[in-house]
């Protein structure tokens, strides 16, 4: 095989990032804007890593945030020191969760103002206790989370100093030491409610309400910390709107970004390192680097840099993408579609419901009532759509699955996919007035505008591991044995883990990003 240099290089960086995922951006535009030389190297044909819009349906001008889709743990920080070309947009209504009580449709929309969030919970509830519960319960959390978002772009504090940070024995018990379903049941009567509560330690985390090893209750915390308010934003143009911005920001900086060029491999002496990777032709080349960061899984770095690799990571999530000709009308004639569908639409998502899911994937079983929640993000941001769609009155959905790992699809992926897809759709469908497939658009080809992934598919086309769409189990945010200053050391000094399977990492967030910058900045002088 031919070998050559790193693009327009002279054989040698200060930094080589392994991955132009959003992280790697980051990270990448950190040192290049500190005067450092950069090189990115991305195995696919574009930068974005999951954090992408496509146009995955032929001839329909849509692009969509295919993989991940909402922003939350992205710091201000991050956007402004980078000088980020980025609008968000906040969400006017939380959640809505269709039900049936008493033989009719209803439901509980979050949102809206505090008013009217009080008076769907006493409707559906028949008294107040629900909403002066979650009032409760959420200033708790709001409150660690003022106190401990600020932390993910510093030194990780010790486990005593976030504790002394938060000042809140009852809210450390309840989110650090206790099971989270133990504070939920302790807060909560209703079981719909419980249910929406829980959801948010369930996203891409396969674990019961009361799972001893607490996964569940740093799955909740990531999602309840994010801005310090937990509220989660709209990009607007969708997720590689903001990608786009990164790699931008990056090549404004300096830095050099090779895309079709994959790593292969990592060798390091603790002070100075080589890359070898493959390019788009076929050809070996090498690269000398002062520091690799590396924007990949914990799996791929073992296996760049010959270590044992960590114990397999599984990811348990569908994610749905469709194009819809209309919203769909809802059986529960009191809540307007578009209110309904802007924020999270939670789908079988009752407190008995998910532990049932849950019970049924760990036995080998399909759940028989999947969970779901679903949102459109053409309802508040349009631009995704093109002209023609938006003013015909299209629409997008995106809908994410719960409690479907890896295992289940191990014997007929296809199969099994189209056979969970059937039965997802079937409990959305209980809620709705109209059969959703009247309402999804079709392609050029005449197909209906929908396609399902599975945690095998995201494993194939985006080498997240098992499909996880975390690389592995989240961690707590603060320092524990061989965790490093910064989350993102390894057992090399100049080879930092900048993906989400740091510590801190996980989710939209460029954390480990500007973390690992930080590590090589605090540690290299100019």
């Amino acid at each position: 095989m031919r070998t050559h240099q790193a693009p327009g290089s002279a054989g040698r960086y200060d930094a080589v990032v392994v991955g132009g995922g959003h992280n790697g951006l980051v990270a990448a535009a950190y040192l290049a804007r500190a005067g450092r030389s950069v090189l990115v190297l991305e195995r696919l044909a574009h930068t974005g890593g999951a954090a992408v819009s496509t146009r995955p349906f032929p001839g329909v001008d849509a692009r969509l945030s295919r993989y991940s889709y909402l922003v939350s743990l992205l710091p201000k920080k991050i956007v402004e020191d980078l000088g980020l070309d980025l609008r968000l947009r906040p969400r006017g209504i939380s959640s809505y969760t269709p039900t049936e009580r008493d033989g009719r449709p209803t439901g509980l929309l979050v949102g809206g103002g505090e008013e009217r969030t009080r008076a769907a919970f006493a409707r559906l509830t028949g008294s107040d206790r629900e909403w002066e519960a979650w009032r409760r319960f959420y200033g708790m959390t709001g409150q660690v989370a003022r106190r401990v978002f600020p932390t993910l772009t510093e030194p990780l504090p010790t486990r005593a100093d976030l504790r002394r940070r938060i000042d809140d024995e009852d809210a450390w018990r309840m989110l650090f030491e206790e099971p989270i379903g133990v504070a939920i049941e302790r807060f909560f009567a209703d079981d719909l409610v419980r249910g929406v509560v829980l959801t948010d330690a369930l996203i891409g985390t396969f674990a019961d309400a009361h799972d001893a090893s607490l996964v569940q209750n740093r799955c909740f915390l990531y999602h309840v910390i994010g801005g310090g308010t937990g509220a989660w934003d709209v990009p607007v143009g969708g997720m590689g709107a903001l990608t786009d911005a990164l790699a931008d920001a990056a090549r404004a900086a300096g830095a050099r970004i090779a895309t079709g060029h994959e790593v292969v491999r990592v060798w390091s002496d603790g002070r100075e390192a080589e890359v070898a990777y493959r390019t788009p032709d076929g050809a070996d080349a090498t690269v000398g680097a002062r520091h690799v960061l590396v924007n990949a899984s914990p799996e791929e770095l073992a296996a760049l840099t010959g270590r044992t690799p960590p114990e397999p990571a599984e990811g348990a999530q569908l994610k749905v993408n469709m194009l819809l000709t209309r919203l769909p009308r809802l059986r529960d004639t009191s809540v307007d579609p578009r209110e309904a569908f802007s924020g999270t639409f939670h789908i079988a998502e009752g407190y008995e419901q998910l532990a049932a899911a849950h019970a049924q994937a760990a036995a080998g079983e399909l759940p028989s009532a999947p969970p779901s929640e679903i949102y459109c993000h053409s309802l508040t941001d349009p631009s995704i759509l093109g002209p023609g769609l938006a003013a015909r009155g299209f629409h997008t959905l995106t809908l994410f699955g719960l409690h479907t790992p890896a295992r289940l699809f191990a014997r007929d992926n296809d199969a099994v996919r189209d056979e969970l897809l059937k039965s997802t759709l079937a409990q959305l469908d209980a809620h709705l007035a109209e059969p959703l497939a009247d309402c999804l658009a079709t392609d050029a080809e005449g197909r209906p505008c929908i396609e399902a992934k599975t945690p095998l598919d995201l494993e194939r086309d985006l080498r997240l591991p098992g499909g996880n769409i975390f690389h592995r189990p989240l961690s707590w945010p603060y320092a524990a044995e061989g965790t490093g200053r910064w989350g993102v050391e390894t057992q090399h000094p100049n080879v930092l883990l900048c993906g989400a399977g740091a510590v801190r990492g996980g989710g939209v967030s460029g954390v480990p990003g500007h973390n690992a910058a930080m590590a090589v900045l605090a540690g290299q002088p100019a």
